[in-house]
Formats: structure tokens, sequence, C-alpha cells
């Protein structure tokens, strides 16, 4: 049908609704039978794409050739087929992390999913005859929907009730300008024309915002029989687009290729010339020296694949992101887009909105000047338009449900003071008189208050209420309403004054010239919005990690220069600017003296951009809040847009990088700090991983110099694998360092091994890879001396205990180290002392020693992967070789300080 050529009468009865909207059970209905309102999303790939996607990762590849090549030379050496073992374990091991990374990666489809139902869009729409608050997406046909300014329109609708409505259709019809919106029906050349899209002004469409007024819309189509539904024939929600971190990620991916490529090509190269340079170095009768040398170099490729593959870090990585999105969207901070982790460590900058961000959004009297404190709340609470509802809370101008709460505090209930004393009469405000008036009926006689301006009302004034009795108006009294009202305005207070007259029978006329002159004063309050109180907390907490607060707002500058004081935002009052003032100066001049303010007021949306830009443009990271739907562009152009889940509009949520679902600061601050504890841990598990990974390189390449196997490819999947990754997972959840919100912002253009990583990540690799060299010498040193045979530092053909006693030490080595990892630069020990505990680091690390363990003492899995029965002694040294790990960082960490603190 085509509704905008029908009245509204039509429509209803097309849609089988009212203006008073469906019922409730109508509505569910409804909803059963014709589906959700959304639109159809992308297919989502099966378990088996989603499988094979998995294998398709660069070092997995590297993985599946090396299993190729060890398969062929397990059955090349036999000379006949044999079950290749090592090839079975690396294909085991790769299919197993295919299956993990595939259940990873459903799991954080979940939570996204998830986190994207805590921020879905809602619609107010009449039900049952009263206003109701639903999902957008169970919206139906007939119901009726309530449209604000900053609303995104939540499905197709006939609009019957407008108010200087504007809507922005330029997603649907590429017009950029808003389009004026009516009530009546349109006429076309011929009954069924078919008008385009753009010119249906009795139309609001899917995909489009309300800009501009308001108005009440049925709604004639939901999903995919919208127009924005023809349009698309899919449209998936979540976002494909990678962090910078994993982008980072595969680039280390692609430089291990090339390093074990290399390393490859090296040996390879190595082993052609010692062979022919120093002959002695194949002593062991190879019939064919070339095969000889293509065999080592096959073996080694396949050790170095898996030594140099950190095959748990992108599964640890994603598991520890999601954990942390999931923490802080239990801490009121929904993460909408994944980039805003990162992002928000590096954060210099925070532009806030005052009302409802750093105060509290209600207007509260929190002081007062009167002799009698009950009259002038009575006075106050009477002389105002504000109601009490049923639960409680009452509704009106926010000044003047301030007058009936306070009121309210001190027992003087507005319901119980208009039984008692009903309104008969009354004079509207206006900014010409600045006051109001309200006539009520008290017993036998009838009772005036006025309320307004206290300059106004003095003037007004004849008497005053002084001592329980009215006297008259004195010079005394006068100067000293004028000095409380001095001092309460200092404080950047709102202040009212009110007056009483009192009259036998009704006034005659409810006009000013006949009510309000000769009052009596009764006296002042003055109301603010308060402060919430933990901002104050969060502003130190910003100052201490390097993050500077702005203060913008639309409030009088005296007001927000009192706030920000109070915050400790403001230093000096010339660091306090109005918005007109910006006006002044061109983007090149503003840019110059950004760096000095800290409180904009009187600040329209286009400044807001324009202060966001600024300090970008000097290489500051921003993060800008927003709720309104003019603030949309400025906080799409902050490094990290923050929106308001109680106050904001569709709008500025779907351009959010964050939602605050409380709409404070605090929580902005809290995010920042959580952001830093997510990106330490990865980096901490990143520092681990690769650390094993170089380690196991470097023991590889050196025992391929030395002409030795000291570790195969099973064992070093089974270090990667077990002992790496279960203690790296458990540092993702390691709680924020002491000093994590005392340091600088991080540069965003930060690598991966910036701050000293890389060289940490050396150091640790080559510590462990000299205890295993040597837990792999004294193993062969031990089983020479049971055997007879002398000792070899080269070309040692084979070594059971050398080997098992390699693999412990490196497998036990990294298990001590993931507790060295709980700080890069701290002592991990004195957190112990300090109370600071990592329990699931702890059970990691005793499951990782169990399994280890177990691989070496029973029968079974130590034949499996060819090692040896340790003795005692054995196991001793391999574990007190290990475990100099601890003491060794603790020492280089010292240094660093030591160094660090003298820089």
């Amino acid at each position: 049908m085509q509704f905008y050529l029908k009245e509204t009468d039509a429509v209803f009865e097309a849609v089988q609704s009212s203006a008073e909207g469906l019922s409730s059970q109508e509505a569910a209905s409804r909803l059963e039978k014709n589906g959700k309102n959304k639109l159809a999303e992308a297919k989502k790939d099966s378990m088996l794409k989603r499988f094979i996607n998995q294998l398709k990762d660069p070092m997995i590849i590297i993985l599946l050739v090396a299993a190729v090549i060890a398969a062929a030379t397990e059955i090349f050496e036999a000379g006949k087929f044999v079950v290749p073992t090592d090839s079975i374990i690396i294909l085991v091991v790769v299919l197993i992390n295919a299956v993990l990374g595939v259940i990873q990666e459903s799991k954080a489809e979940k939570a996204v999913e998830a986190l994207q139902k805590m921020s879905a869009a809602t619609t107010k729409t009449l039900r049952d005859g009263k206003v109701e608050v639903v999902k957008s997406e169970d919206l139906v046909v007939g119901d009726v929907v309530l449209l604000d300014a900053g609303d995104a329109i939540p499905a197709d609708c006939r609009i019957f009730e407008c108010a200087s409505m504007k809507i922005e259709e330029a997603a649907l019809t590429g017009e950029s300008v808003p389009v004026n919106k009516l009530v009546n029906a349109l006429m076309g050349k011929k009954d069924d024309e078919e008008i385009p899209l753009g010119d249906r002004k009795n139309m609001a469409y899917m995909g489009s915002t309300l800009v501009y007024g308001r108005g009440k819309a049925v709604v004639t189509a939901t999903g995919m029989d919208t127009e924005m539904g023809k349009i698309a024939n899919a449209i998936s929600l979540a976002e494909d687009g990678k962090t910078p971190l994993e982008i980072k990620l595969e680039q280390l991916s692609r430089i291990l290729t090339k390093l074990v490529i290399g390393v490859c090509v090296f040996i390879f190269a190595y082993d052609i010339v010692t062979k022919f340079a120093i002959p002695e170095f194949f002593g062991n009768g190879a019939s064919n020296p070339f095969l000889d040398i293509a065999l080592h170099s096959f073996i080694t490729a396949i050790a170095l694949a898996v030594a140099a593959i950190p095959e748990g870090l992108v599964a640890v990585m994603t598991i520890v992101l999601s954990m942390g999105v999931t923490n802080m969207s239990k801490k009121n901070a929904i993460i909408r887009k994944m980039t805003a982790v990162e992002t928000l460590g590096c954060t210099q900058i925070i532009c806030s909105d005052k009302t409802g961000t750093l105060t509290q959004n209600v207007m509260t009297v929190v002081d007062h000047y009167a002799e009698d404190e009950p009259k002038l709340a009575t006075a106050m609470a009477l002389c105002t338009n504000a109601e009490v509802e049923e639960d409680g809370k009452g509704t009106g101008e926010p000044d003047e449900v301030a007058l009936i709460n306070y009121a309210k505090s001190i027992g003087l209930a507005k319901a119980e003071l208009v039984a008692a004393c009903p309104r008969v009469g009354e004079v509207p405000f206006d900014s010409g008189r600045k006051m109001m008036s309200t006539v009520h009926k008290d017993g036998e006689q009838f009772v005036q208050y006025t309320k307004g301006a206290p300059d106004e009302i003095l003037k007004k004034c004849s008497h005053a209420w002084v001592g329980g009795q009215i006297v008259e108006m004195s010079d005394e009294i006068r100067a000293k309403v004028a000095e409380e009202n001095t001092r309460m305005g200092n404080k950047a207070l709102r202040v009212f004054a009110v007056a009483y007259k009192v009259y036998a029978a009704a006034p005659e006329a409810y006009e000013s010239a006949a009510l309000e002159y000769d009052m009596i004063f009764i006296g002042l309050t003055g109301m603010i919005d308060p402060v919430r109180p933990e901002v104050k907390d969060a502003i130190v907490e910003c100052r201490n990690a390097g993050i500077t607060p702005i203060m913008i707002t639309g409030d009088h500058i005296n007001t927000a220069k009192a706030i920000a004081r109070e915050l400790g935002i403001l230093n000096d009052d010339s660091q306090a600017m109005m918005g007109v003032d910006i006006d002044k100066y061109s983007d090149e001049e503003f840019e110059k003296i950004v760096e000095n303010v800290r409180v904009y007021a009187r600040v329209q949306p286009e400044h807001k951009t324009r202060i966001v830009n600024a300090w970008r443009s000097k290489g500051y990271v921003t993060a800008m809040t927003g709720d309104g739907v003019n603030d949309a562009p400025s906080i799409k152009n902050a490094d990290i847009g923050v929106g308001m889940g109680i106050t904001g509009t569709d709008v500025t949520k779907n351009v959010a990088d964050m939602v605050l679902a409380d709409d404070n600061f605090a929580t902005i601050v809290s995010a920042v700090g959580e952001g830093r504890r997510i990106y330490d841990n990865i980096r901490k598990a990143i520092q681990f991983l690769l650390g094993s990974n170089l380690s196991e390189v470097i023991s590889i390449f050196f025992a391929s110099i030395m002409r030795f196997t000291i570790l195969e490819a099973p064992h070093l999947l089974f270090i990667n694998l077990i002992t790496d990754s279960l203690p790296a997972l458990a540092l993702g959840t390691e709680r924020p360092e002491a000093d994590i919100m005392r340091r600088k912002p991080r540069n965003k253009s930060d690598g991966i091994f910036s701050g000293g990583l890389g060289i940490d990540c050396f150091y640790q690799g080559l510590i462990v890879s000299v205890l295993t060299v040597v837990a792999f010498y004294i193993g062969e040193f031990i089983e020479c001396t049971h055997n007879g045979l002398p000792f070899r530092f080269f070309d040692i053909a084979d070594s059971a205990d050398g080997m098992t006693m390699a693999f412990f030490t490196m497998a036990m080595c990294e298990i001590f180290h993931s507790f060295n990892m709980r700080s890069q630069r701290g002592s991990a020990v004195k957190m112990v002392f300090k109370g600071s505990h990592n329990w699931l680091l702890y059970g990691a690390m005793a499951l990782s020693f169990i399994l280890t363990t177990a691989v070496v003492e029973i029968d079974f899995l130590s034949n499996l992967f060819g090692f040896a029965h340790l003795d005692a002694m054995e196991y001793g040294i391999s574990l007190g070789l290990a475990f100099l790990i601890i003491p060794i960082v603790e020492i280089i960490k010292a240094i660093q300080r030591k160094l660090a603190k003298n820089k």
C-alpha cells in the first residue's frame, strides 16, 4: 500500500491500529507471526569453512609442510614404510590448534553478540495506551512510535503528528540536507502514482535519523519489508576489520616465516661448507654426504618451523581481549569497536561534557537563607508546576523538581502541601518579570507565593519575615539579602527568592499588576547540579596517568569554572574560554592556544569538533564524549568516541567506539586503566611466548651447528602448546600493576617490541637456551660416564639422557619464567611479598609441571616422545637449572630499574 498517498485514518485502518497504539497482546501476536524488525544478517561461515580458514595461517602451513617432510624423512631413513610418529604428532597438534581456534572464534562471536544486545537500540512506543520503551527489533506493523531529535528511525513509518520534524535520509536517498516532514497525504498526478522516496514527506524510513523536532508515527513495514530491506540483501552487524595489534601479529607471522626459511638455507649452506672444509665433522661414515646434508637440513627445518612459530599466540591474544572486553562491560564501559581497547591505553586527552558526566544531572538545593526554613520550603514547593509521580520521582523543570525535593528532604511532601493548600489561581512565569505567582486556599484565607530572581522579587517586597513576625523592609535587610545572593552566586549556585502575601478573600484578578506588589520576603535557595562524588578521584587519577581532562559545557562560564575548580580541572581563570571566542581564531591560531585551555563554556556542537581536531593535529590521542545528535561529528573525529548510554541518542551511540552505560566520567578513566591492563597483559603473553620460541630457535640452531639433536619437533610442540600456552593464558588475567595509572600514556605508533620488549625477549630466550644446552651436555656426560664412552661436544649421534634433561629443563624453565612475566620491569618476588597473587597462573604452572613430569616419567608417553627416565639426580639438576631463570631475571630487572631511574 502507498501509505504516503493516504490520509492518516485510512493508514490506521490498513494497519489495523489507532493513534493509541496496539495492545501488548496484539503486538506479541504480530511479532510471533511476522518476525523480528531487523535486516537479514550475512550468512555465517560453517564450522567446516572456519576450520579450513584456521589452516590458512602461514605459520600453520609451515607446520603442515614440516609434517610432510618429517614423514618422508622417517620413511626414507627406514628404507621401508613406517608409521611417521613425528608427523602424526605434528598433525594432531595442528588439528587440535585449529579446533581450539574455531571454538574460541565462536565464543568471541557470541561475546560480541552479547555486547551488541547490551547496547541494542530502543524505541518509545505506545502499548496499552501507555508509553513503553521496547527494543527496536520488537516493533511490529501498527505500533505507534514517539520520535525525538537524535532518534534513529526504527522502521518504515507514516507520520501522523509532526512538530518541526527534519529527517536526515542520506543513507537512503543520498540527499545531504535534512528533509522537512509533514502529516497530510501527498497528491500525485494519478491516484496510484509512485512518488520518489526522497519526496515522501509524510514518511519516515528505517536507516534515517530525526535531527530536529519531534513527532509520532505508525509503523507500516518492518525488517526486510522496509525500504532499507529492499536495498540490502544482507547486512552484517559485525565488522570484519582487524585491530592494529592483529595486523602487527600478522606481520610478525610473515617475519617468522622468513626467519625459518632463512635459517634453514643457512644450515644447508653451512653443512655443505663444513663437509668439505672440515670432513671430520661428518665422522659417522655417511655413504652419501649430500643426502646426509639434505636429511640434516630437513630435520633442522622441521624443528625450526615448530620452534619459531608461537602456535598459541593468536588464540591467547583473542581470549585475553574477549575476557577484557567482557570485564569492561561489567564495569559499564561497553566496547563497540575492538580497536578502542588498544587506543584506550594511549589516551592523553579526555574532553568531557559537564552535565551528567562530571555532574549528577540532578539540580539540587545545597544552600539557603531564611529565618524560617519550613516556611521557605513550603513556599518554594507550592510555587512550582513540578509534580510527583506514583514512584515518588519529580517531573517537570529541573529547577522546580529540585525545589520540591528540597521540601521533601525536610519532611514537606508536595502532595500533602497541595492537599492542605490547593491552588486556585496563578500568574505564569515570563522572562520580562522573571517571576511567577500562585494563589492557594489556606483555610478561610488565601495565600499568594511568588518565586523568581532575587533582585526582581526584592523590588516588589515592602516587608520581610524575620524572627517569626512580619517587619518592614529596611536597607539593612536588603543589604543582607544582596550579600547572601552574591555569596551563593560566587559558588555558581542558581539562586531563587520567594515572597508571600495573604488575602482575606480570593483576588479578583490573577494578573501581575494586581498581585505582585507589597509582598513579604521569605528567603533564598541556592541550587546546583552537584559533581559526581567519584569524579574528583578520577580526575586525580587522570593527572597521575599523564591524561589531561578538558571540560566542555553549554552552561554559563561562571558555573563551568566553579565546577572545574571543585574537580581540580581548572587552576586559573585564564584557562577558561567561551565558545564564541573559539570563532575568533583560525584553525592554525586555535591550535597554538588549545594546550592552554581546560574549560570551554557556552559551547556549540561545531566547537567540539574544532577542539578535537586541534588536539589531534598537535599529535595527542583524544577521547570525546557526547550525547546529542549534533555531537556525532566530534565523536567520530576523536580517536575514541564515547557515547552516553542513558542520555545519548541513537546517532551518537552508533558512531561511538565505546558507550558508557552509566554516563559517568569515572567510568572513562576506569576503562582507560582496563585498556592499559589488557594491553599490558597481551604484551606479557607475547614476550613470554616469543621469548620461549626464541630460546628454542637458539637451542636448535646451536645444536645444528654442533651437529647433534637437542630437541625434536614433538618435544617443541608440547612445550609450545602445553608448557607455554597455559601460563600465557593465565598471564592474560593478571591484575593491573600498582603503577599502571601512574605511567605516561604509551605512543599509539609503538610497535610490539617497543619499551625494550624486544631486548627482553632476546636476553631471556638466550638465558633459557644456555640453561637448556647446559642440561643437555650434563645429560650427555652422565650417559657417557655410565656407558664408558668418551664425552664429545659435537657430532653427537644420539643422547636420550641429554635430550630428556634438555626437554625437562626447558619446559620447567618456561614454567618458572612465566612467574617472572607478571611484570616486565617490576620484581615478581616483591609482588608476592606485597600480597599480589595470580592464583590462576599458579594453577597453570602446577598443571604444566604435572603434565611435563608425566611425559617424562610415564612409560607410554616417555616412549612415544623418545625420552629416557630421569633419576633423582638428573631430575634435581634439571629443576635446579630451570629455577635459575627466576633469580637471574630478577637481578637483570633490578639493574634495568636502576638504569632507568638514573636516566
